[in-house]
């Protein structure tokens, strides 16, 4: 497994793992995982992934924001093919940066020679939005726990984009009336109703 980069994103717990593919004229090869090298990642050194997950997304999909608590679960994720904005939503109540939202845009065809992963730690709630139809792969370092799953509603007016290019907030925002998000994500939590919940208090820095 080559990985040539990290890159931080707006916040320094949410990071971007670059990985190369060796493409020739038959196609591609690429290790996807590879204990060992994940090893000398100092944010996924010690990581377990016990569920991997996969999931298809017509074009104009919101998903989210969703995370779990009992176990709590983080997540990497990237794009196997498609093309995405990943969303990632400071969910801790008692953080500087509690409510605020950042994002990253993903695509990856057969004819990338990199591609990328997303790290979503503890903390931090996770969206979608689908730009095309895409596919994408999950490694979680818990089971799924559909009791203890919970979301924030992405039609919160009180979530704040002012870490997000303008450009990016005003495309959510436009699909949020026009695209396609399911009933039981648009019935999340609101930041308000979830700083206030006792539950919160266990994302607590």
């Amino acid at each position: 497994m080559k990985i040539i980069n990290i890159d931080y994103t707006v916040f320094p717990e949410v990071k971007i793992v670059r990985s190369a593919r060796f493409p020739d004229n038959r196609g591609y090869f690429t290790e996807v995982y590879k204990k060992s090298d994940f090893e000398q990642i100092d944010f996924l050194k010690g990581k377990v992934f016990v569920q991997i997950n996969e999931s298809y997304s017509k074009k104009g999909v919101i998903r989210g924001l969703h995370y779990q608590h009992s176990p709590f679960q983080e997540k990497l994720v990237r794009v196997i093919n498609g093309k995405m904005i990943d969303l990632f939503l400071d969910i801790r109540p008692n953080s500087p940066t509690y409510g605020k939202i950042g994002s990253h845009l993903i695509e990856t065809n057969s004819n990338n020679n990199i591609y990328e992963w997303i790290w979503l730690p503890v903390g931090f709630a996770h969206g979608l939005l689908m730009l095309e139809d895409t596919t994408i792969e999950y490694n979680c370092t818990s089971e799924y726990s559909p009791s203890t799953e919970l979301s924030i509603t992405p039609l919160d007016p009180d979530i704040d984009w002012s870490l997000v290019d303008k450009s990016v907030a005003d495309l959510f925002k436009q699909n949020l009336t026009s695209g396609i998000i399911s009933d039981r994500d648009k019935a999340g939590f609101s930041l308000k109703d979830w700083s206030q919940n006792e539950i919160s208090k266990l994302f607590n820095i």
